[in-house]
């Protein structure tokens, strides 16, 4: 089985390539949605210890954290090591999960894969990119967003080129959908011809 790996930086396209890989019929993870899980159930009590207050009826306030981390940058390093370790636990058992079902691939999306510096062990990277201006656009149409907060999350990501150039495939998400769609479509054709060669 592949194991593919989604990235690229912020308002680039990863959940448009993750869904063009889920209609080409390939199991997919969204790390995002993993951790908005986790904030509703595993990691809710280590994340309150951390920063107190932060959890409400229950569930880690997405809005109340990212407050806090931008007024203090350094909180994302322990938020960091409560979070992630789970996150790849998920991670694992979904993609023996997709192997012991005979997946011929499997695509898995993790926005911060190199800043992390963590080896996951994927066969494969697909990145997705943008030109600066629609990146810069797709970013300020977010709800709540603010030129400060967008500058913070900029600085934390490696630039689009390095991404791009790290890339197994680069995916242009500016491109229409279906274009997306039947590119990767062409791709896991391609596993699969490489799977019945074996």
């Amino acid at each position: 089985m592949r194991r593919i790996v989604i990235t690229g930086s912020i308002a680039t396209g990863k959940s448009t390539l993750l869904a063009a890989f889920a209609k080409a019929g390939i199991p997919t993870f969204s790390a995002d949605q993993a951790v908005a899980e986790l904030y509703a159930g595993a990691a809710v009590t280590p994340v309150e210890a951390l920063f107190p207050g932060v959890a409400k009826a229950g569930v880690i306030d997405r809005q109340d954290l990212a407050r806090r981390l931008a007024a203090d940058p350094s909180g994302f390093k322990r938020l960091e090591a409560v979070v992630h370790p789970l996150v790849r636990e998920a991670i694992a058992a979904f993609l023996d999960h997709a192997e012991r079902d005979g997946a011929v691939a499997a695509a898995v999306e993790v926005p911060l894969l190199f800043e992390s510096g963590y080896d996951y062990g994927f066969d494969g990277v697909a990145v997705t990119y943008v030109d600066d201006a629609t990146q810069i656009a797709r970013i300020m149409a977010r709800p709540g967003m603010s030129v400060e907060k967008r500058d913070a999350l900029l600085a934390r990501q490696m630039p689009q080129a390095e991404k791009k150039a790290r890339a197994s495939w680069a995916f242009d998400t500016s491109r229409p959908p279906a274009d997306i769609e039947a590119e990767v479509a062409r791709l896991v054709e391609s596993f699969r011809v490489e799977g019945e060669r074996r």
